[in-house]
């Protein structure tokens, strides 16, 4: 090549080569500039005593306007509830009551085997009855008796007869009030036999203590019962009872008489008013509450004894200063 035509190349390649790395480094510059974190201006204290924009305003401090109710919970409960109970042993004859049956108080519920029962109070009825048919003739032959001796008396006071009559007459008497004495005695005892015997059968019947619902049947027919078995269940519907605890604030407060709002759990959307029945007057040391029972209101439908409740309780009084 010839060496007057490559000087001046090699001199352009420098001088571009030299513009790319004036650039390279411009660039660099740029980037570092922007990257400067801008000093930050302190903040200036408000000294004009106006409240700042960006400050939270406070809002005066104070007792609320409303005070929302106590909220307690308990069962709902009533105060006839119980398992009734076979009075002597028997197997079963008759059930004519199942779970969810409404009952009355002495309605039959089942039955036991009677036949032996019946026996014996059929034959302390013949046995009273004989009692009373000896009592009568006694008290016949003592009439006779008197009449008797009557006439011997009389006899006696016109001489016609003995005093050994006399005292016969008058000895055939007494002897007739013993047996009178006696008799009576007996128709006692058999009277007493016969109240026996019939409380007996009347144990065979399983009857309802008290107007409600069968809530569990434990027996079936055919099978033998032993005394004290448990029969039945039976559970009163009304008056349907609350039972729940209240802080000891409440203490001096909660007086019977006064109202609550009792609702399900089950439908907290159905509120029943509810009067208060009995208020503890001790505080449960273990808990710091008092017990409080309510008396619900007539017969709601969606509540029943051994549901939870809600109770709303007005909150206590805040003595005035």
């Amino acid at each position: 090549m010839n060496k007057n035509i490559a000087t001046p190349l090699a001199h352009c390649r420098w001088l571009l080569f030299s513009g790319v790395l004036i650039a390279l480094a411009l660039s660099l510059a740029l980037v570092g500039c922007s990257s400067t974190t801008p000093v930050t201006q302190a903040a200036v204290p408000n000294t004009t005593g106006s409240p700042s924009a960006d400050a939270p305003t406070a809002k005066p401090a104070g007792p609320s306007s409303e005070v929302e109710p106590f909220v307690a919970s308990g069962p709902i409960l009533v105060e006839n509830q119980v398992d009734v109970l076979a009075l002597r042993g028997g197997v079963i004859s008759e059930i004519n009551a199942d779970v969810g049956t409404a009952v009355q108080k002495g309605q039959l519920l089942a039955r036991l085997d009677d036949r032996e029962a019946l026996a014996e109070r059929d034959a302390a009825q013949a046995k009273l009855k004989s009692c009373e048919a000896d009592l009568n003739d006694w008290e016949a032959e003592t009439g006779l008796a008197q009449t008797d001796l009557d006439r011997a008396q009389r006899m006696r006071d016109a001489g016609i007869n003995t005093q050994q009559d006399l005292d016969h007459a008058r000895y055939k008497l007494e002897g007739s009030k013993y047996e009178i004495e006696k008799a009576q005695r007996e128709l006692d005892g058999a009277r007493d036999s016969l109240r026996v015997y019939e409380l007996e059968l009347q144990k065979t019947r399983i009857e309802a203590p008290f107007d409600g619902v069968v809530a569990r049947r434990y027996v079936r027919v055919g099978q033998t019962a032993s005394t004290g078995d448990r029969m039945f269940w039976i559970s009163a519907v009304a008056p349907l009872l609350v039972k729940f605890s209240v802080p000891e604030r409440f203490l001096g407060q909660l007086k019977t008489g006064e109202l609550v709002q009792v609702s399900s759990i089950s439908a907290p959307g159905e509120s029943h008013r509810a009067k208060i029945v009995r208020v503890s007057p001790i505080v449960d040391p273990a808990s710091d509450s008092i017990d409080v029972v309510a008396r619900i209101d007539g017969k709601p439908a969606d509540l029943r004894p051994g549901m939870s409740a809600n109770i709303r309780v007005p909150p206590p009084a805040v003595p005035s200063r």
